[in-house]
């Protein structure tokens, strides 16, 4: 029988841990429930989470307006086991044995709602494949 402390942890990485990040996370917590751990950091985290992805994961039920930007540590990546970024580029600190994934998403800052939705559905569907992974049958 599996320790809680080892169930798998995931970190989500974007510059400003206001949009993809948090809507990634949104969506792991929901369809991995307590079993994926779940971490969300950006390397320039902005002051507050974007509106507008806000609104994105409300139209599917899920509330992150309780998420705030946090800074990246060397801790965060350090206890992960999976660590994805998403347009962070080198200030992500890579460390050995770790799974890295670099997700091609656009920016949902500035953008309109349209937009937002489309990345928040690739953003699920990436999820869900994620969660396949980690969580075999």
């Amino acid at each position: 029988m599996r320790v809680m402390s080892d169930k798998p942890s995931v970190l989500f990485v974007c510059v400003h841990n206001a949009g993809r990040s948090q809507m990634a996370a949104g969506w792991l917590a929901l369809l991995a429930g307590e079993a994926i751990e779940v971490r969300s950091a950006g390397s320039a985290p902005a002051e507050t989470i974007n509106p507008v992805a806000v609104e994105a994961m409300a139209e599917v039920g899920i509330d992150i307006t309780g998420a705030r930007p946090k800074v990246l540590t060397t801790e965060a990546v350090q206890d992960s086991d999976v660590v994805i970024t998403m347009g962070c580029g080198d200030a992500c600190p890579i460390f050995p044995g770790k799974r890295y994934e670099d997700w091609k998403l656009d920016d949902p800052a500035g953008q309109g709602i349209e937009a937002v939705r489309a990345i928040r559905d690739e953003i699920r569907t990436r999820i869900e494949q994620l969660i396949a992974e980690l969580l075999p049958a």
